[in-house]
């Protein structure tokens, strides 16, 4: 399924128009989704959940 799908970081990011070091600091602030460990190095984020964080960050720029 579409929403199994796991995104890189590196996709992630590209996905939202945001640079590795945004990312990176909406991660470290934990303002990001939640991210899955993919292996010692990498992680990544479902699809799924992408659009649960991106859906959540429309409700806060709204209200």
């Amino acid at each position: 399924m579409e929403g199994d799908r796991v995104l890189s970081f590196d996709d992630w990011c590209k996905l939202n128009g945001f640079s590795r070091s945004t990312g990176q600091r909406l991660i470290a602030a934990g303002n990001g989704p939640q991210f899955i460990k993919l292996s010692e190095r990498r992680k990544g984020v479902t699809v799924a959940e992408n659009r649960r964080w991106q859906a959540s960050r429309l409700i806060e720029t709204a209200a």
